[in-house]
């Protein structure tokens, strides 16, 4: 139970836990005199020692922004009015299996392989996504490579959102594994990004540094300048300003959990266009209009995508550097924008 909670909390795939907000209310005050008896009887399915566990684990907090000054205790039910928000890891998956997905190959050798991801699909196995992920087309298509790196990710030494679109490594071999894994610890790798940004009141080109760690209180997200984060460094530069967004270059000096999205969202207050967990997308189509409305429709990704990556080959020491066009809706939105710039 508790190593369920330890491996979500390691996940880097959040977005699937459930998420459950719950109200005090009047009757709720007269009811129970702890909030551990108020939370058992509306989580019907889980037991008092796994809501214990949750609680101990922080996945159990106020609701982000209610301002309420006295600590969350299991033993004493909050006032009436507050708002307690539960995160719930969904079932942990079993071991990836082989499926016949088709990958858009952008080059491969005995060592490894370059692949450019679409967007809304995960990397690996994790809760809530157990099939369809890039593993499993991964063990598909190299026959051998099961137990390379770690048995739940094989051959995955880097990943990237399940929203964001993208050029990936894999490798095929322990030896490439473990070298493209010292490649990423060190930095020594060239990641470049591109954005669709909302606002355009962002200077041209900067630095953004800062710690990221897990959110204090939404445990779905990363924050900026927390307890216990770690040093994350990105360079942008703007290529293009239009009406309401901007069209925006990222490399990456450091890579950890979310770091575009929340530096963009956090330090410049601008959030990637139709992101859902640090911006609002139907806010940001409403201020975009019907045109892009009809454009868009219900994309439900973040607008990033991973344009290029650049290493020396960890096993023939050759330079490895290639480069992705965004998708399809993307360069749809961004060629509406230049033509709207042309008709001004």
């Amino acid at each position: 139970m508790s190593d369920l909670i330890d491996d979500f909390l390691q996940s880097e795939e959040r977005e699937n836990a459930q998420e459950i907000i719950l109200e005090i209310k009047d009757e709720d005050i007269f009811e129970f005199k702890r909030l551990d008896q108020f939370l058992s009887k509306h989580l019907k399915d889980q037991s008092r020692s796994f809501i214990k566990a949750l609680f101990d684990k922080g996945l159990i907090s106020y609701v982000e922004g209610f301002s309420h000054t006295k600590k969350l205790e299991l033993k004493k039910i909050p006032p009436k009015g507050c708002k307690i928000q539960i995160i719930i890891p969904p079932p942990r998956p079993a071991d990836a299996q082989p499926e016949d997905i088709p990958l858009e190959i952008v080059y491969e050798d005995e060592h490894l392989v370059l692949i450019n991801k679409p967007a809304g699909m995960v990397v690996h196995p994790a809760p809530g996504n157990y099939t369809g992920t890039l593993v499993n087309a991964i063990l598909h298509h190299c026959k051998d490579i099961k137990g390379v790196g770690d048995q739940k990710r094989p051959g995955i030494v880097h990943r990237l959102d399940k929203g964001t679109s993208g050029v990936m490594v894999v490798a095929k071999d322990q030896k490439t594994h473990e070298g493209l894994v010292r490649l990423f610890s060190s930095h020594d790798i060239e990641r470049r990004y591109e954005c669709l940004v909302m606002g355009v009141k962002i200077p041209s080109e900067g630095t953004l540094e800062s710690t990221i760690g897990r959110h204090p209180q939404n445990r779905l997200k990363q924050a900026c300048d927390v307890k216990g984060g770690k040093r994350a460094l990105t360079h942008y530069k703007v290529l293009e300003y239009f009406n309401s967004f901007s069209h925006m270059q990222m490399t990456l000096e450091t890579g950890r959990t979310h770091q575009i999205r929340v530096h963009l969202s956090e330090l410049l207050k601008k959030p990637i266009l139709c992101d859902p967990l640090y911006g609002n997308p139907k806010e940001h189509l409403n201020r975009l209009g019907n045109d892009y409305k009809a454009i868009i429709k219900d994309y439900p990704h973040p607008f990033l995508h991973a344009r290029v990556l650049g290493f020396v080959h960890p096993i023939t020491k050759e330079k490895i550097r290639y480069e992705v066009e965004p998708p399809e809706l993307f360069q749809k939105v961004l060629n509406y924008a230049k033509s709207e710039l042309k008709d001004d």
